[in-house]
């Protein structure tokens, strides 16, 4: 049975981390519960070490990497840490004695190898720690709040003994995520003072946000299983915008309630022995110290009217299938964050080209193989594949493991081991298979469902001059990856295609995505908004609320596409099968 999150009411620990998938309400609640405390006379200090943190547009003020006091909100500090100009500083402070001694593609190879994910995922937890281990700043607060928290992969790459010896300078295994750690043993005695903070239930409290989503739900399983097998086990779920109720004459509102219901009852039996909250649903933008303590209230509020919202005009999908079958486009990517229905856009992009008499060909990533569940089959023009990221994984895995066995000792291995989980290993793993399909597949139209980040791309143009450059024995890149990469910076030939929720992470996200392709050399043209309450023109008051909330972020995808935008609008039924996908391409 849950109960509703109330943290004027609760006891919490001193840390308290706020983790979950991209748009789920992290920094909404995380924002919500510091100002709830607050208000109780604690005296909070709330921390963001996300790269895209909206952190000062929901409070409306600057922020720096310094406590900064909240107007209108006693007791509460808050701060941006930005990891992002962490990981640079790191990256520069490991490259620079190489600079001027080594080759350039040498030094190329480095730096791409320094600019991913777990590069900044380190160099945020190297943020964090450093307050968690501050005593003189800690003793000020009751609690400290922090918007996203490392993942599993961080925490046990710093729990292996081969993170801190010098293994790492002498590596050789090529394009992976092995770097970040490297040069950081000065910091060890913090980092293990850490992790005793963090896996002390007495100490810390993770907050698993989540939606009442099956995605976002299976997302939360697996961050709480990967946590608590390295000691996190302190571990509330927090289930944000819960609807209570529904208009019984409105086909969206009604679709939307039946379906959280459902998802709720098939939640992941991992989350079903967590302590489990609610929040529900909310008809406004939690921006706004009064709009965020609204949050907590749950009291009705008022809602806007139809006639409030704001007219835009923004074409269906068909304009993009369209832009796409004329310009004769053979590699098409569909690219956003998980939960934004990047599966469905792709497989409605082919069945749209399919229909324009195109021979198309869809592959996607997906290991729960839902491309099969929303296309439910091959049809004529189109078929259909899936690439296992578990398997191709394994394969590169066991590839790069069995070149490095001879040189590197078993510490060395346990290190690489784990470095190999990391998510740009797999995105380069499923890229080589990606770069497979696309060299077997040059008479068909290639739709493939996840397109990889421009950092992969570099990492992998950067390791090929680099092996050019000095013969390696590991990370080879194969002829089709070679054969790949100018194709996909070839805008006659390619087209990415970003896909996005009308709400602020989302967008953020995307809008982060773009800018890594650009610096890869690929300019994405068109942006889908999916899944959009302004598009349904619904009268449920609440889902109205949510569409005028919309507007902000769609003119923000209308900005940052220069107008190549398309929209989707929420959907009632289930998009399964061939007719009903057909149907968002009219």
């Amino acid at each position: 049975m849950t109960t509703l999150f109330n943290p004027r009411s609760m006891d919490f620990t001193p840390f308290l981390f706020f983790t979950g998938k991209g748009g789920v309400g992290k920094t909404s609640t995380a924002c919500a519960t510091a100002i709830a405390l607050a208000d109780r006379g604690k005296q909070v200090l709330l921390v963001s070490t996300d790269p895209a943190s909206n952190l000062q547009d929901v409070f409306e003020v600057e922020l720096q990497n310094k406590p900064t006091a909240i107007p209108n909100v006693p007791n509460l500090f808050a701060a941006n840490l930005d990891p992002e100009i962490a990981a640079n500083e790191y990256k520069e402070k490991v490259i620079g004695p190489y600079r001027g001694k080594l080759p350039e593609t040498v030094i190329a190879s480095m730096e791409e190898q320094l600019s991913g994910a777990c590069t900044v995922e380190i160099a945020a937890f190297n943020e964090f720690s450093t307050l968690l281990t501050n005593k003189e700043l800690t003793a000020q607060f009751d609690h400290i709040i922090f918007d996203t928290a490392p993942t599993g992969h961080t925490l046990r790459l710093l729990q292996l003994p081969a993170a801190w010896s010098g293994f790492l300078e002498e590596s050789t295994h090529g394009a992976s995520c092995l770097g970040p750690l490297a040069g950081l043993s000065a910091k060890k005695e913090m980092y293990e003072q850490s992790v005793k903070v963090l896996t002390n239930p007495e100490k810390t409290t993770l907050l698993l946000v989540t939606r009442p989503d099956c995605s976002p739900l299976q997302e939360a399983e697996r961050a709480s299983k990967e946590l608590r097998e390295i000691g996190l086990k302190n571990q509330y779920l927090l289930i944000n915008g819960v609807m209570k109720d529904f208009v019984k004459n409105d086909k969206v509102s009604s679709a939307f309630f039946t379906r959280q219901v459902r998802a709720l009852e098939q939640m992941p039996n991992e989350l079903k022995g967590l302590q489990t909250f609610e929040i529900p649903l909310v008809p406004f933008n939690i921006a706004g110290v009064e709009n965020i303590r609204k949050l907590f209230t749950f009291e009705q509020t008022s809602v806007v009217s139809a006639d409030e919202i704001k007219s835009l005009h923004v074409p269906a999908l068909k304009a993009l299938i369209d832009d796409l079958s004329e310009s004769r486009k053979r590699v098409i990517f569909t690219m956003g964050k998980g939960g934004v229905g990047k599966t469905t856009v792709a497989s409605a992009i082919a069945v749209g080209l399919a229909e324009k008499g195109h021979r198309v060909h869809l592959t996607t990533t997906d290991p729960a193989a839902h491309i099969d569940y929303v296309m439910c089959g091959e049809h004529e023009n189109i078929s259909v594949s899936r690439i296992d990221p578990k398997v191709e994984v394994e394969k590169y895995r066991n590839e790069v493991l069995n070149q490095a066995k001879d040189t590197v000792d078993e510490e060395g291995l346990a290190y690489l081991e784990e470095d190999l989980r990391s998510p740009c290993t797999e995105e380069i793993a499923v890229f080589r298979a990606f770069a497979d399909i696309v060299e077997k597949a040059n008479e068909e139209v290639v739709v493939i469902d996840t397109a990889p980040t421009g950092h992969t791309l570099l990492l992998l143009d950067a390791a090929q001059a680099y092996h050019k450059e000095i013969a390696r024995s590991s990370g080879e890149v194969p002829q089709s990856v070679q054969n790949l990469l100018p194709r996909l910076r070839n805008p006659e030939e390619t087209s990415v295609v970003i896909v996005t929720l009308a709400e602020a992470t989302p967008v953020h996200e995307a809008s982060r995505l773009q800018d890594d392709l650009k610096r890869a050399g690929i300019q994405p043209k068109w942006w889908v908004i999916n899944q959009s309450f302004y598009a349904t023109h619904t009268v449920d008051p609440i889902l109205r609320g949510r569409a005028q909330s919309e507007v902000q972020w769609i003119e923000e995808v209308q900005r940052k596409s220069q107008n190549h935008c398309v929209i989707i609008p929420w959907q009632s039924e289930d998009t399964v099968g061939y007719q009903k996908l057909k149907e968002l391409t009219i």
